[in-house]
């Protein structure tokens, strides 16, 4: 079994990252953004057919994730929306990089949307899982279908102490199960779950993953420093880069959505692609697909 061998670290912003590089140095510069419960080997397959086509690849832990870690005992362990656009940021000025193909899905995804949005010249072009991934906490409240709030059990469980405790105590267990429910299409074995698994003993994992989906409710307050950046996204801001957007049929968070649901979101040019027989971790279960899509971004964002 393959693994994204060997890392780095780097500061910054208020993290100790570590990432995967792989490419030439030289070449046209590509984030590839996991989600929870997942880590960077979502990527496996991904990263090493972009490199083959020239791109320099960096796929990093996001906070609360493997060895990542913050550098101070001070920052507040948030998993906000915000956060994860500025840590990206801040990778990209860290490595840097003026300018990327920025992909991703679930929280992976959620920074890229943050960067895109807020920050345009910094993105040559954006791939999303579930198309417009930033939040709209002033309408958190408002209830959705049964069958979509049954899907979404785990958040309001994470709401509660009941679920803080379930989930200090069995990270792999609550993971696996979202796993399988999330693509109960990909048969993925044990030591595939495992491989990423590893990544959930992160001393921060829990108080990161519930400050999230306590925080996307407007239940708990959020960092601070990152204030105006929730600002700014509450005003649910137009992504203008060029995209591609991906639902999977058979995504058991998020149920796939016509083009015309989020197009409001999205003003530069985009392209909405449903894949059939593919759940929530698209990247990890047709990786060919997901690569052509970043692919056709960096041919257009750094055509010669």
């Amino acid at each position: 079994m393959n693994n994204l061998q060997p890392l780095r670290n780097i500061q910054a912003g208020v993290l100790d990252v570590a990432l995967y590089e792989t490419g030439p140095a030289d070449g046209a510069p590509v984030f590839l953004m996991h989600g929870f419960p997942y880590d960077i080997h979502a990527y496996v397959e991904v990263a090493p057919l972009l490199a083959a086509r020239g791109c320099r690849v960096i796929v990093p832990y996001l906070r609360g994730f493997g060895p990542t870690r913050f550098l101070s005992d001070a920052t507040p362990r948030s998993g906000e929306q915000a956060a994860l656009g500025a840590d990206l940021l801040a990778l990209m000025d860290a490595l840097a990089i003026p300018r990327a193909v920025l992909a991703g899905y679930d929280w992976g995804g959620r920074a890229a949307c943050v960067v895109a949005a807020l920050w345009p010249e910094r993105c040559a072009g954006l791939v999303s899982l579930n198309s417009y991934n930033i939040q709209n906490i002033a309408m958190a409240m408002t209830p959705d279908t049964p069958e979509n709030e049954h899907s979404l059990w785990y958040q309001y469980y994470f709401h509660n102490e009941r679920g803080r405790a379930g989930l200090a105590n069995d990270r792999r267990g609550i993971c696996g199960l979202l796993w399988k429910l999330w693509s109960p299409t990909w048969n993925f074995d044990p030591a595939t779950f495992e491989r990423s698994a590893a990544a959930f003993d992160n001393p921060d994992f829990v108080d990161v993953v519930i400050q999230s989906y306590r925080h996307r409710f407007g239940l708990v307050a959020g960092d601070p420093a990152l204030l105006d950046i929730e600002r700014r996204l509450a005003a649910q801001p137009a992504i203008t880069v060029p995209s591609i957007t991906f639902d999977g049929i058979n995504d058991g968070v998020r149920p796939p959505a016509p083009a015309a649901q989020h197009a409001r979101h999205f003003t530069g040019p985009r392209s909405h692609r449903i894949v059939p027989g593919v759940g929530h971790n698209l990247p990890q279960e047709v990786p060919q697909v997901f690569a052509e899509a970043v692919l056709e971004l960096v041919q257009q964002g750094f055509a010669a």
